[in-house]
C-alpha cells in the first residue's frame, strides 16, 4: 500500500503520517517519495532496490562495447562485492515470511542478469567475428603459393638406379642386420684373428664377438648358408669403419656387394655382368680393365677400374690424367668360403663384387667432396630435384 499525498500536518516543514514512512523510488527518471505503512518499509526498499539494480544493469549492459567491459558490468553486479549479493546481505533484518520472497526475487534478478550478460557476449563475439570476416576475405583470384616440394636424394637416386640395373639381370635384392657377429663378418669370410681388418682401429666392436659390420658380404655368408645354390643377389646396405671424416671418408657409409653360385660360373661370368653394369649406368662406349688384386674372401681377386666418363680415357683432373678410375673390387668365391657355407666348390662356383655406393654417386654426379652427401644442405639437395 503506497500514497503519494496522505493527508499530513506539516511539523517543523517535514511531512509526518501517523503510521507511514517515505519510501525513496525512482519515477519518470526523478527521485520521488512514496508513503508506506511503517511494517513494510524493509520489505518494498529491498524489492525496489533489487529492481533498480536490474533494470540499471540491462541499460548498461546492453550499451557495453566491448567483452572487458561486459565482464567489468558482471563484478559490479553479481561479484562478491556486487549490488545483489549487497542485498542480500541485508536479508537477515527481514521476517521469516518476507526472506523467501525477497530471496526468490533477489535470485530471479541474479539469472536475468547473468543472461543478459552471457546474450550480450555472443553478440559481441558474434559481431566480432563477422567483422573478421569481413576483413579477411580470400581473393580466389590471386595465384597461390606454391608449395615446397621435395626431391629424392642424389644418394637414393644412385641406388635406386643400381637395383634396377641388377634386377634386370635376375638378381635378387637383401638385407641383414648392420650389428653383426663377429663369424658372418669375418671367421666365415676365411680371415683369422690375425687380420689387419679385425684391428680395433678399423672396426666399431660391442663385444669381443659382436661388431658393427665393415661390409654387406655377412649378408652373402647368411645367404649361402639358407639357401644353398644356385644363388644371384645384391645387398646394399649401411655399414661402418672407424675412419676419420674427410672428403672422401666416413665412419658411416654404404656399400653394394653382388654374389652369383651356380655350376660352371667362370671369372668370364663375373666379366660381362660388370662390363654390362657399368655401360648401363655410364654408358655404351665405357670401357672397364682388372687389375690383380688380393681379398681373403675371393681367389683369383681385382680391382677393375672404368674409362674416366668426363674425358673419354684421354686424361683429366677428375682421373688424375691416368684415363682411368678404379670402381669396384671383385673376384671368385674363395673354396674355403663355399666349404663354409656347406656348398661343395668342387661342384659350384661363384663370383663376388663390391663397391661403394657413395663413391658411385660421386662419380654419378660430379661430387667432389663426400660430407656433402649427408650435411643437408638445402642448396646442394635442390640440384638433384
Amino acid at each position: 500500500m503506497l500514497m503519494r499525498n496522505p493527508k499530513s500536518k506539516n511539523l517543523g516543514g517535514t511531512a509526518e503520517l501517523t503510521g507511514f514512512v517515505p519510501v525513496l523510488t525512482i519515477h519518470g527518471g526523478e527521485a520521488v517519495f512514496l508513503f508506506a505503512p511503517a511494517k513494510e518499509r524493509e520489505d518494498l526498499t529491498m524489492k525496489q532496490a533489487l529492481e533498480q539494480i536490474r533494470q540499471t544493469a540491462d541499460q548498461l549492459i546492453a550499451a557495453a562495447e566491448n567483452e572487458r567491459a561486459v565482464d567489468e558490468l558482471r563484478v559490479r553486479f553479481l561479484g562478491k562485492k556486487g549490488e545483489v549479493t549487497g542485498i542480500l546481505k541485508q536479508m537477515g533484518k527481514l521476517s521469516a515470511e518476507e526472506r523467501p520472497v525477497i530471496g526468490a526475487l533477489a535470485n530471479q534478478v541474479r539469472e536475468d542478469i547473468d543472461a543478459h550478460i552471457r546474450t550480450r557476449m555472443k553478440e559481441l563475439a558474434d559481431e566480432a567475428m563477422a567483422k573478421r570476416l569481413e576483413n579477411e576475405v580470400i581473393d580466389v583470384t590471386l595465384p597461390g603459393t606454391q608449395p615446397v616440394q621435395g626431391g629424392i636424394h642424389p644418394f637414393h637416386l644412385v641406388l635406386s638406379e643400381l637395383k634396377d640395373i641388377f634386377l634386370g639381370m635376375g638378381f635378387d635384392v637383401v638385407g641383414g642386420p648392420e650389428v653383426e657377429l663377429d663369424h658372418y663378418n669375418f671367421e666365415m669370410l676365411n680371415m683369422p684373428k690375425s687380420h689387419p681388418a679385425r684391428d680395433t682401429q678399423d672396426t666399431f666392436y660391442i663385444t669381443e664377438n659382436i661388431l658393427l659390420r665393415t661390409q654387406t658380404s655377412p649378408l652373402q655368408i647368411r645367404t649361402m648358408e639358407k639357401h644353398k645354390a644356385p644363388i644371384r643377389i645384391i645387398a646394399p646396405g649401411r655399414v661402418y669403419r672407424s675412419d676419420e671424416v674427410d672428403a672422401t671418408h666416413s665412419p658411416i657409409f654404404h656399400q653394394i656387394e653382388g654374389l652369383v653360385v651356380d655350376k660352371g660360373i667362370t671369372f668370364s661370368d663375373l666379366k660381362g655382368t660388370l662390363e654390362l653394369f657399368i655401360q648401363k649406368l655410364y654408358g655404351p662406349e665405357t670401357r672397364v680393365r682388372f687389375r690383380p688384386h688380393h681379398f681373403p674372401y675371393t681367389e683369383p681377386s681385382a680391382e677393375m677400374d672404368m674409362s674416366c666418363f668426363k674425358c673419354g680415357g684421354k686424361g683429366c683432373p677428375l682421373c688424375k690424367g691416368e684415363g682411368w678410375i678404379e670402381i669396384l673390387g671383385c673376384g671368385m668365391v674363395h673354396p674355403k668360403v663355399l666349404e663354409n657355407c656347406g656348398i661343395d666348390p668342387e661342384e659350384y662356383s661363384g663370383y663376388a663384387f663390391g663397391m661403394g655406393l657413395e663413391r658411385i654417386a660421386m662419380m654419378r654426379y660430379g661430387i667432389d667432396d663426400m660430407r656433402l652427401l649427408y650435411e643437408n644442405d638445402l642448396r646442394f639437395l635442390k640440384q638433384f630435384n
